[in-house]
C-alpha cells in the first residue's frame, strides 16, 4: 500500500542556528543523517573515528577555509573588501560551525591519543 511506512516517524522543529550546527555536526562524523540522530538519541554520545575518506573530506573543507580566509586577510589588508557584511557575517557563521563540530568530533576521539593512565577508570 502506498503511504504506508513500517515505521514511525520522528519529527521536530529547531531553529535555523541549530539546524546549521547538526549539519556541521552530520558533515563530520561521516554518517548519514539518520544513523546520526539514531545514534545521538539513543547514546547522547557519538564518537567518531575518522575513516581516510572522511580525514580527505575533512582536510578538504579546511584548505577551502585557509584559501577563502587567506583571500580575505589580503583584501583587509589592501583595504578593498569585496564581501558585504552580510557576506562575511554568512562566512563566519559556517566557518565557526565546521570548527566547532571538529573540535566537537577530536574530543569525543582524544582517547586514542591520550595517555592510557589518564582514561583509566579510578577506584572510589
Amino acid at each position: 500500500m502506498s503511504g504506508v511506512h513500517k515505521n514511525p516517524t520522528l519529527s521536530f522543529r529547531i531553529s535555523e542556528r541549530e539546524r546549521e550546527e547538526i549539519e556541521a555536526k552530520i558533515v563530520v562524523s561521516g554518517l548519514n543523517k539518520k544513523d546520526y540522530f539514531v545514534r545521538s538519541c539513543i547514546y547522547n554520545h557519538i564518537c567518531v573515528v575518522g575513516k581516510k575518506e572522511l580525514i580527505y573530506k575533512l582536510v578538504r573543507e579546511l584548505r577551502m577555509m585557509m584559501d577563502t580566509l587567506q583571500e580575505v586577510t589580503k583584501q583587509f589588508e589592501q583595504s578593498e573588501v569585496f564581501l558585504s557584511k552580510d557576506g562575511l557575517e554568512d562566512m563566519r557563521i559556517e566557518y565557526l560551525n565546521l570548527l566547532k563540530a571538529m573540535i566537537w568530533m577530536l574530543d569525543g576521539a582524544k582517547y586514542l591519543w591520550q595517555d592510557n593512565k589518564e582514561n583509566a577508570p579510578t577506584k572510589e
